[in-house]
């Protein structure tokens, strides 16, 4: 339930970014990408598409920067609109980070926890997160923590179990405020490439999405 829990969590917050994020992954540099969803015309029309949705497209937003207050009715139909129209190949999607929520999470359903109608991958208040923790008896997944044989670790589900996953070299410092030093980063561990999330690789290549969790500062979108 906790994948990609922090990636969602920007998009919780809208990404209110003045630059949007660019294709080296760096954050930095002008990007005149069409960042929204774009629909697919020849097979359905744009008659079919909420307001909501309509709006991203004319606005060039993508879905992480969203028109709907976080946790609202409409917050998870968009997302659960948007999802159903890319699996039928009616919406294109561009933004990575849409593209990755879309695809490697539930946001915009529901299901039962306890007797009681949940989001699912939906970030809830800190304290009811520990208290869920708590009551599971298992470590938060998908939550990176400084520590362990490395800089930072963090649980993950690989094939049913769970995983600790450390990454981050010990005694190095963390300078993704320097846009050429997340740049070279991201190309020399070639980030974005298909790394699974069970590698030390996918964490130190998203650390920035993680960066106020860790006290390394303000969260960022892109590639570390």
């Amino acid at each position: 339930m906790n994948t990609l829990r922090k990636l969602i969590k920007e998009s919780l917050q809208g990404y209110n970014l003045k630059k949007k994020s660019c294709s080296c992954g760096c954050n930095t540099c002008e990007d005149k990408r069409n960042l929204a969803p774009i629909l697919n015309e020849s097979i359905a029309p744009r008659e079919i598409l909420s307001e909501g949705l309509k709006y991203h497209i004319d606005n060039n937003k993508p879905l992480t920067e969203h028109v709907y207050r976080a946790g609202s009715q409409n917050y998870f139909n968009l997302w659960s609109e948007a999802r159903a129209l890319y699996s039928r190949g009616i919406l294109d999607i561009k933004n990575q980070d849409d593209l990755e929520i879309l695809t490697e999470t539930q946001l915009g359903e529901f299901g039962m926890y306890e007797g009681k109608k949940v989001p699912l991958d939906f970030i809830m208040e800190e304290v009811e997160l520990e208290e869920a923790d708590k009551k599971k008896k298992t470590p938060p997944i998908g939550k990176p923590k400084r520590g362990g044989s490395k800089k930072f670790y963090v649980y993950v589900k690989d094939k049913g179990k769970v995983k600790k996953v450390s990454f981050g070299a010990p005694g190095m410092s963390v300078g993704f405020k320097n846009p050429k030093r997340r740049k070279a980063f991201a190309a020399r561990h070639k980030c974005g490439t298909g790394e699974p999330r069970t590698s030390a690789r996918y964490w130190s290549c998203r650390v920035g999405r993680y960066a106020k969790q860790l006290g390394l500062g303000n969260n960022f979108s892109g590639f570390w």
